[in-house]
Parts: C-alpha cells; structure tokens; sequence
C-alpha cells in the first residue's frame, strides 16, 4: 500500500532541518527505485517528488533525490 515509502519519506523531511546529512543518507535508500516493479517504482517516484518539492529543502537532500530522479 505504499506505507513504507510515506513513513521513509516523512522521516526524511522531519530529520533534514536537524540534521541534512543524516537525511540525505536516509533518503539515497530511494536511489535504485527504478529497478523495481512498476507500482513500487510509482509509489517511490511519488514519494521523491513529494521531497523534492519540499520548501527549505536542504541542498543536501536535493541533490541526492534530484539524481535519484534522473
């Protein structure tokens, strides 16, 4: 159902204010989703987007999940 993926992504985005190393390290467990089946790669792809468009987001963050995102 994708719960895994929102509690993975809402942990990232309550972490990288505190600490965006540790949040940028968290959130490369997303790097490889497009190796997956098409509704966990669709689930992930939601999830990065969603961190993505984050305000305040750290640069930390960014770049991992924007070359995540190709």
């Amino acid at each position: 159902d994708g719960f895994g993926y929102d509690f993975l992504a809402e942990q990232v985005l309550r972490l990288d204010p505190l600490n965006p190393q540790a949040a940028a390290r968290l959130v490369s467990v997303f790097n490889n989703w497009k190796k997956f089946d098409e509704t966990h790669k669709t689930k992930m792809n939601d999830q990065l987007q969603r961190i993505v468009k984050t305000p305040k987001l750290s640069g930390d963050v960014f770049e991992i999940v924007s070359k995540a995102l190709g």
